[in-house]
């Protein structure tokens, strides 16, 4: 009996343990996607600073996708941010432009 009451709580436990974002994902999402535009990964997540990223990445990057969707340059890209891809993987790229934001202290290992 004891042997099934661990099973059963094992299983709930791994069914109830969310799923994290991962910072090698969204750094995967930045070089496919943005580079294109953005150039040096580096230097352009460098450009803000945590609060802010975390600004422009609420509501699975609502803000970020309207920055880019306001501005006729940006184009290019429409199609994605209105895309379900984007709002489905932008949890990825919030924690990629977090851990390399210019008061995170972490540099990324190659652009």
């Amino acid at each position: 009996m004891n042997r099934y009451i661990f099973i059963f709580l094992s299983f709930m436990l791994l069914l109830f343990t969310p799923v994290s974002a991962a910072v090698y994902k969204g750094q995967k999402i930045f070089v496919k996607k943005c580079r294109k535009c953005h150039k040096g990964g580096q230097a352009f997540v460098a450009q803000k600073d945590i609060e802010s990223w975390q600004k422009l990445m609420k509501k699975k990057g609502k803000p970020l996708a309207s920055l880019h969707l306001e501005e006729k340059k940006a184009k290019a890209s429409w199609s994605y941010f209105k895309s379900n891809k984007y709002s489905k993987k932008s949890k990825h790229l919030k924690e990629f432009l977090i851990e390399y934001a210019q008061d995170s202290g972490s540099v990324p290992a190659c652009d």
